[in-house]
Parts: C-alpha cells; sequence; structure tokens
C-alpha cells in the first residue's frame, strides 16, 4: 500500500503545454462518487481532451475519462461526466477574471494523489498559434543538438 504522504502522478495532460502557454496553476481537489478514486489508484485516468467550465460559480471539469472500475459491477459510474472541482470562492473569481480576457481558458494539466486524496492541477493558459508552436519545436531541436555535440566533444 502506498505511503499517505507520497505525491503520484496518476495523468499528465501534455497536450497541453503544446497548445499553452501556461501562465499560472493552481491545485483543486475533486468531488468523485462511488468506485471513481479505486479506478484512479489503479491509474485509469485520462485528461488528454478534458477541459474546465465555470458555471454557477462552481469549477467543473468535463471531458475527463475515468475508465469504470472491474470489480465495481452496478455501482460503477458514467466514465466521461462532469466532476465538480473543490476551490475557495476567491480562485474561482479570478479564474473568471482571467477568462474573460481574449484568448485566455484552464486548463487541467495533471492529476495527482496528495495524502491520500486526488487533486488536479489546473492551468491558465493562453492558446497558441500555430507559428509559435513551431517556433518552440525548432528551440527545443536546437537545445537538443547543441547538448549532443557538447557531449560528443566531451567523451
Amino acid at each position: 500500500m502506498a505511503k499517505k504522504h507520497d505525491d503520484k502522478v496518476l495523468a499528465q495532460n501534455k497536450k497541453a503545454n503544446h497548445d499553452y502557454y501556461i501562465e499560472e496553476t493552481i491545485e483543486a481537489g475533486i468531488v468523485l462518487q462511488g468506485t471513481e478514486i479505486k479506478s484512479i489508484r489503479n491509474g485509469k485516468v485520462q485528461l488528454k481532451d478534458a477541459f474546465i467550465r465555470i458555471r454557477n460559480n462552481e469549477a467543473w471539469i468535463s471531458n475527463m475519462h475515468i475508465s469504470p472500475y472491474e470489480q465495481g459491477n452496478r455501482f460503477n459510474h458514467d466514465p466521461l461526466r462532469a466532476r465538480k472541482l473543490l476551490l475557495h470562492k476567491k480562485q474561482i473569481s479570478t479564474l473568471i477574471g482571467d477568462t474573460k480576457r481574449d484568448g485566455y481558458t484552464i486548463v487541467p494539466l495533471k492529476m495527482y494523489l496528495k495524502s491520500g486524496y486526488a487533486k488536479v492541477l489546473i492551468g491558465l493558459g493562453k492558446g497558441k498559434k500555430d507559428y509559435d508552436k513551431r517556433d518552440v519545436l525548432k528551440k527545443k531541436e536546437a537545445k537538443r543538438d547543441m547538448e549532443r555535440a557538447f557531449k560528443e566533444r566531451n567523451q
């Protein structure tokens, strides 16, 4: 059994860093029902197409896929249901204000266990244009080439 104080990353949204400039991150709890936590602990969660929407001054995560638990029988959950995020009112109001600016959105970055509780790291991101994405890829490739050349020179 895992220790209670371990931070274990269960799912990451790698596409988020590719599609957005992440400016601010917030840790949020998540409201789960029934067998969802068991599936999450087994790593059966996917954040790839997930997004966060604010309705009635509450934050909701949609399109996050949590697979049904194998031993869950009739108590299993809907894999794609919208789940409520646990945030303070002040955090939600700042997120509402930030998303009203042009081009900003809230995306889930990763899900992990912290002290036995499932947490979601959400980020405020500004969408990248296609030429920005290509520029970032060129910079990464140039950095990789420099490191490779430096490594070969030192051998």
